[in-house]
């Protein structure tokens, strides 16, 4: 699904270089690579704090420890989404809330968001799912209705801009109060392990998100609230500065090979190439389909016989898995998400995809529609 090796392959003289630059150094833990990558990351990002942490799943429990959600609080996000998003909620026992997505961005659908408030809920997750954004003018138009939080996950979708109704062009992540994102080494911002950062424009806020993520102490062995150890480690800064200064042509090969598939894949009568919100660049953590009137399973058995990765997310929705049933959600509850879960697939874009092998997947994909039924 992605070629890690290939992409390594490319910068490994400055990565092995910087590696060994942090051994030598013994900075292992807070050293000058993280100070640098978090400075670096800001000048991108446009946004004034990014707070390193140790992964993606922690960056959004401290933003939500940070924002003092108290048990009961309720939290809206997408039914369609990775499980870190729902397990962090529950983790803090806030209450998690389940909407339904855009059939056609796969996005959080902001009419559900309204019809889902109520006197106890505080805050909303948009996931951007798959590397483009929610409608974020719509959803920071609710959260200011309604006095609430709105944490960006933007963990599929860094670096992707975003253009607001007033004009103004963002990055993802940078429009809630606070975004969080994971360094997941498949992430099209990938380090070689764990890794995950917070980014806010409120200077207080970020400070609180610093003391919690650093044991709850902004002063060595003063601990003011109850905090957590989280961090990322120097060489995975190190490894992350270069990254950094390639993601733009990251993202702009990923849209090269996902308008390769879009024009292989245009007007089939089974198959729906993804849509693109108009707000929204996309940058193609994931390309995925919408497969109709024929069986999405077995076109990936026939990928997978065909030594072709093809992956589904996600197979089931958040309201149907064991660890997340409630009784205000039952089959049916969210249709749209249960049509994905029923059809979607996910075929490689990576920044090291050949014509050679984008013609191998393309030319077995359509090949799988041609056999009889």
């Amino acid at each position: 699904m992605v070629d890690l090796v290939g992409q390594y392959e490319k910068i490994q003289q400055e990565v092995d270089e910087a590696i060994l630059n942090v051994i030598r150094s013994s900075a292992f833990i807070n050293g000058p690579e993280v100070k640098a990558f978090q400075q670096e990351l800001e000048n991108y990002l446009s946004v004034k704090h990014v707070i390193p942490c140790a992964n993606g799943t922690d960056a959004l429990q401290i933003a939500m420890m940070a924002l003092n959600l108290q048990p009961g609080d309720e939290v809206i996000t997408a039914d369609f989404t990775y499980v870190a998003t729902a397990e962090v909620i529950a983790l803090l026992k806030l209450r998690p809330v389940l909407v339904d997505v855009n059939p056609e961005t796969f996005t959080i659908d902001p009419s559900a968001i309204e019809a889902a408030i109520t006197s106890k809920t505080r805050a909303i997750v948009p996931v951007h799912l798959f590397g483009q954004c929610a409608d974020m003018d719509a959803v920071m138009e609710i959260a200011r209705k309604h006095n609430l939080h709105v944490i960006e996950d933007t963990a599929q979708a860094i670096g992707a801009n975003y253009t607001q109704n007033n004009g103004r062009v963002c990055k993802a992540g940078t429009m809630g109060i606070i975004g969080c994102t994971s360094f997941f080494p498949s992430k099209n911002l990938g380090c070689f392990g764990d890794g995950g950062a917070l980014f806010s424009n409120d200077d207080q806020l970020a400070a609180r998100i610093r003391k919690i993520a650093n044991h709850g102490q902004s002063v060595q062995y003063y601990h003011d609230e109850v905090g957590v150890n989280s961090r990322l480690d120097s060489i995975q800064a190190a490894i992350l500065r270069i990254k950094l200064r390639h993601l733009d042509e990251y993202a702009a090969e990923r849209r090269r090979v996902a308008g390769v598939y879009d024009r292989a894949f245009a007007g089939h009568p089974n198959i729906i190439t993804p849509k693109v919100f108009s707000r929204s660049e996309h940058v193609y953590h994931q390309y995925t389909l919408i497969i109709k009137n024929a069986d999405r399973n077995k076109l990936r058995e026939y990928l997978l016989e065909r030594d072709i990765p093809a992956m589904i997310y996600y197979p089931v929705p958040l309201h149907m898995q064991k660890a997340y049933l409630d009784e205000r959600y039952h089959e049916g509850s969210f249709p749209v998400t249960e049509y994905l879960c029923s059809s979607v697939i996910s075929l490689p874009v990576h920044t090291e995809m050949t014509g050679e092998i984008q013609g191998k997947i393309t030319s077995a994909v359509l090949d799988f529609f041609k056999l009889p039924n």
